[in-house]
């Protein structure tokens, strides 16, 4: 019987390709084992019983509903650090776009196309578009995640004095971070020395509206900011008076809305950071490998709703996973049915994340139904489900 899959938006043939004759695309959102999606909105779908998981091409999970996707365990996935490189290099952009008025400078050319003595003209205007270098600017980078460590070693190449702060720094990102960026404590830090900040952190309730007047008050006077993540870290009526004011030099934002677009000294891009046809192709690889890997192993790797819980490829008789609540006393109720099933655990790994938590069981014979039955029962778990 075949793993049907359902695309909510057109996703890359790399990744699909991936997908072996085990699977099946499927129009049918009803009886999708699992969804691929990019920006489609989630939360008012009516999620099927059939559906066991979502891979986000992407890194943002705003139009997914995770809690309700939790309650019902379905495990939702997205691509971390696939589309690093694309934003990166937009960041990098964006910061000489900052520091020379080179739209400026095209405009004007543009505009004067016409004019048989251009070049003598240009030689007399190009003093409006001059601007500054980046070498030896100050930046510093709010979070230091797949993207952020990316800006960082780049920035730090174009001589640029690089600070970052980010208190849930990984040891991946530490160690691919070059030696010379300098870390901060605190955002305050930043704000007080430097000449760009570029910011790349998810939206949470911590986060939202993060850059407002109390922010801005104690950045440098002509700050230039730069915005990757999302449009509402900052309170855009605080940051109209601090362009207005040349609090803030320049904002850069990829956001674009009513308010952005006729916000002064505003650079607007249509949310093209990871826009670039690689990024899109690496994202889509590794949402369906994530898919299979969960699919046929029942591991999870890279979820935003349910732990992070590896087991590898079973080699024993069977494999049973259990997504459940995170509460006392439910692996003592597992092993307690297999014990009077008679059935030996070889290998078992559990995992915890807020209210939720996934166990792996490898077996060295087949699990009766009965007992499968009698797991599902138990108050706190979500679902059961059989991989071998």
């Amino acid at each position: 019987m075949s793993i049907k899959v359902n695309c909510l938006n057109p996703i890359a043939a790399c990744g699909l390709d991936m997908l072996s004759d085990q699977y099946e695309i499927t129009e049918n959102t009803a009886e999708a084992q699992a969804i691929l999606v990019r920006s489609a909105v989630m939360h008012d779908m009516e999620l099927s019983d059939n559906l066991l998981a979502v891979a986000r091409a992407g890194a943002g999970v705003n139009n997914i509903p995770l809690d309700k996707c939790a309650e019902k365990g379905i495990v939702v996935f997205n691509t971390p650090g696939a589309n690093a490189n694309g934003v990166k290099e937009l960041v990098i952009a964006s910061m000489l776009l900052a520091a020379r008025d080179i739209t400026g400078g095209i405009q004007w050319c543009k505009e004067n196309k016409d004019d048989p003595d251009i070049a003598k003209s240009g030689e007399k205007a190009k003093k409006a578009y001059a601007g500054t270098e980046i070498k030896g600017k100050k930046l510093g980078i709010i979070g230091l995640g797949a993207i952020g460590v990316q800006v960082a070693n780049a920035a730090n190449r174009l001589g640029m004095d690089v600070y970052g702060c980010d208190p849930y720094l990984s040891v991946e990102h530490a160690l691919n971070m070059s030696r010379d960026v300098t870390m901060v404590k605190t955002n305050e830090e930043l704000y007080e020395m430097c000449d760009y900040i570029t910011v790349h952190v998810p939206l949470l309730d911590s986060t939202k509206g993060m850059f407002n007047k109390a922010a801005f008050d104690k950045m440098k006077d002509g700050v230039v900011l730069l915005n990757f993540s999302r449009d509402t870290l900052v309170n855009e009526d605080d940051m109209k008076e601090a362009l207005e004011s040349g609090k803030v030099g320049k904002y850069i934002v990829d956001f674009p809305n009513p308010t952005t677009v006729n916000l002064p000294n505003t650079t607007v891009t249509p949310h093209l950071g990871a826009s670039t046809q690689e990024s899109e192709d690496n994202c889509a690889k590794m949402a369906v490998h994530e898919i299979r890997d969960f699919m046929e192993n029942g591991n999870i790797k890279n979820s935003v709703n349910y732990p992070n819980c590896d087991a590898g490829v079973c080699s024993t008789e069977g494999r049973i996973t259990v997504a459940h609540k995170n509460v006392p006393n439910m692996l003592s109720q597992f092993t307690t049915l297999f014990s009077k099933d008679g059935v030996n655990i070889e290998n078992m790994v559990n995992k915890s994340r807020g209210d939720y938590a996934y166990s792996i069981f490898d077996v060295c014979s087949e699990v009766k139904e009965s007992v499968i039955k009698d797991l599902a029962a138990i108050d706190g778990v979500i679902r059961v489900r059989v991989i071998k």
